[in-house]
């Protein structure tokens, strides 16, 4: 493999180029994205290596081509790149965190000598985006599901697999179904539900003002995933609506359950709703990444004095720990607040921990 084709320059494709990169320096990465400006910033960043003015061009000289553009504009892409004319065999593949509508395009599409289709999604991200937040290690550890097409021979998912190492990514092979609902339960419907609790307490905060600032607790933080992008989120209901629809209406039934419970005053049938779901929720895996993002937040309980958030800052600078975020949860006044500091790593995190334990009397802890 000599040159690698990436449509679609943000955080996903960026990191999977920059991990391909740092494993195979030799590999040319031609890039193209819609806007110039971004591909400017990619090669400057040695993202990419060139640009492509036209990625149908470009595809006919690459071995692997990689479409990270968002899922409702993939079929596009591959439509135009089932018109070139390839003089020989080309793989290629996508990051869309749907699977069923694209994979039965390839089927459909992509059955020649020349074409094998393998559909892909790394399930890692970051709360940032763009091609500026790109990492080298983004799917370190992480799932990278794989769907292959009724065409796929195993020799390409298997150098598939080696183009994409230097990720470091645990590879599934699935099923495009199975995919899609598996990321229904984790990713995508979760995002509804957050985004749904937020539009009810903008609906309570109308006749209750305090609901904002008591949110900024808890509820931000379970909430956080609704903050994600609407364009984005928009493509992805619709390309994986059946799923959704049945997921909901399974939703609605347990709910429904619920409310029927709360009514009756059931006890039993409570306790019972909520030990089952802390007894599955401890269960998880704790140091696994997941199709959410994970936040490595650690929480330290400080007296509401000045000073304090230099302090501690200035001790994790010492260490040369790095934080992504920090922010005060104080739902009283003159009371311990709770000061929340995210990193972007749990390494990162255990060494905060460590750092405040040893040079101050704060207690710290983890949910």
């Amino acid at each position: 493999m000599k040159n690698v084709l990436l449509i679609g320059l943000g955080l996903i494709g960026g990191s999977v180029a920059l991990a391909i990169k740092n494993k195979n320096p030799e590999l040319n990465i031609i890039g193209f994205d819609i806007d110039k400006q971004t591909m400017n910033v990619a090669q400057a960043l040695k993202v990419i290596d060139e640009q492509a003015i036209c990625y149908m061009s470009a595809a006919k000289k690459c071995d692997l081509v990689i479409i990270a553009v968002p899922v409702e504009k993939t079929i596009e892409v591959m439509e135009n790149l089932s018109k070139v004319k390839y003089k020989k065999p080309i793989t290629i593949t996508d990051v869309g965190s749907t699977k069923k509508k694209i994979v039965e395009y390839a089927n459909a599409k992509f059955s020649n000598e020349f074409l094998t289709f393998i559909g892909g999604h790394p399930m890692a991200g970051s709360h940032k985006s763009g091609v500026t937040a790109a990492k080298t290690l983004l799917f370190e550890n992480a799932y990278y599901i794989l769907t292959p097409t009724n065409h796929t021979q195993p020799e390409k998912v298997e150098q598939l697999k080696e183009a994409l190492s230097g990720t470091r990514a645990k590879f599934v092979i699935m099923e495009a179904d199975e995919h899609d609902t598996v990321a229904g339960v984790i990713s995508h419907f979760p995002h509804i539900i957050a985004a749904s609790l937020v539009h009810q307490a903008e609906h309570y905060e109308q006749s209750f003002p305090y609901v904002n600032r008591l949110a900024a607790g808890g509820f931000r933080d379970i909430t956080r995933i609704a903050s994600s992008s609407p364009t984005m989120w928009k493509d992805i209901l619709l390309q994986n609506k059946e799923t959704l629809l049945s997921i909901m209406d399974n939703w609605i039934h347990h709910m429904a359950n619920v409310k029927d419970s709360i009514q009756k005053g059931d006890e039993t049938s409570l306790y019972t709703f909520f030990e089952v779901a802390k007894k599955y929720r401890d269960g998880l895996p704790l140091k696994e990444k997941g199709a959410i993002p994970s936040y490595y937040d650690l929480f330290i309980d400080v007296p509401d004095s000045p000073g304090v958030i230099s302090e501690i800052t200035g001790h994790l600078a010492d260490e040369r720990i790095s934080i992504t975020n920090i922010r005060i949860i104080e739902t009283r006044t003159e009371v311990y607040g709770v000061l929340t500091i995210s990193f972007q790593t749990e390494e990162d995190r255990e060494k905060a921990a460590d750092c405040i334990k040893n040079k101050t009397t704060y207690d710290t802890y983890i949910l």
